[in-house]
């Protein structure tokens, strides 16, 4: 016996199509998970220029923490200088990363990369999610290897600690990686942007308490503090820290009108500006080049 021979206006051929199209939030979904994969494949092709990134701020760790250490009394910070350095340190290594997103942004539009790029069926704001996510992504990555340190300068092991931790520098990295997207889209031209980079990140750095206590500072530097994103993450990681242990810590940080925000708004804070600059930057990315 033979099998009766299928319908030809029921095949693939007859009707045109190979199989079912995946959903539009599938396709979606499967853009951003493509451009997150790039990110960590080009950090793990790449471990020398990994390492020599996470060189600075081991040695601001071990050489300028370990000379002060013996300068600063443990009384005056409640810590060790290292210790107190340590999640300055953190955010250093976070947002170098994190900053390189936008540059590539911008040296991809420059090389014609980022045209070929937006010929994929999906919308611009998901190639701008998935470039956020990517950034993320690798900024947490290179912090969590820092972080393995943490015995190294008298923090312990804890668990909880450990996933405070982590979990403010993955909340700090989107931020960061969304203000520097939101930049790219604006600035054109990469010499531009490493020429605002060079003359904005010291100063923003010097003003986030990562060195040093913020309350030494002359009123209108805490001010500027009070809206520098690099200061809310350092003082976010510094209270993940005396959450876990409160008797390692005698400085205060950000303050609004005097008065030290609650650990829960200063976090929310935080996601809003990565939250609104990832808007800004998707607005922006969504107009014809």
């Amino acid at each position: 016996m033979t099998a009766p021979a299928p319908d030809a206006s029921k095949t693939p051929a007859a009707t045109g199509t190979t199989g079912h199209a995946p959903s539009r939030p599938r396709r979606e979904l499967r853009a951003v998970h493509a451009l997150v994969h790039r990110d960590l494949l080009r950090l793990s092709s790449q471990p020398t220029h990994t390492a020599l990134m996470l060189l600075q701020p081991v040695l601001y760790l071990f050489i300028l923490g370990g000379g002060l250490a013996a300068l600063i009394p443990v009384s005056t910070l409640g810590v060790g200088y290292r210790t107190y350095l340590f999640p300055g340190m953190l955010m250093m290594t976070v947002q170098t990363p994190a900053i390189m997103v936008g540059i590539r942004l911008i040296t991809d539009r420059q090389s014609g990369y980022l045209r070929e790029l937006l010929m994929a069926p999906v919308s611009r704001t998901t190639l701008l999610l998935g470039s956020c996510a990517g950034g993320t992504a690798v900024a947490a990555v290179q912090g969590a290897v820092l972080l393995a340190l943490a015995g190294a300068v008298g923090l312990p092991y804890d668990p909880l600690l450990l996933v405070l931790l982590m979990a403010g520098m993955i909340l700090v990295s989107f931020t960061l990686t969304a203000l520097s997207l939101a930049l790219a889209v604006t600035i054109r031209r990469a010499e531009a942007f490493h020429m605002l980079l060079g003359v904005v990140m010291m100063p923003l750095l010097f003003l986030s308490g990562g060195f040093f206590p913020l309350e030494g500072l002359p009123g209108w530097a805490r001010s500027l503090a009070a809206v520098n994103p690099i200061a809310y993450g350092v003082d976010l990681l510094r209270r993940a820290v005396a959450l876990r242990l409160p008797d390692r810590t005698a400085v205060t940080g950000i303050e609004w009108f005097g008065h030290r925000p609650p650990l829960v708004l200063e976090a929310g804070a935080l996601l809003a500006a990565g939250v609104l600059a990832l808007l800004w930057a998707a607005h922006r990315f969504k107009r014809p080049d």
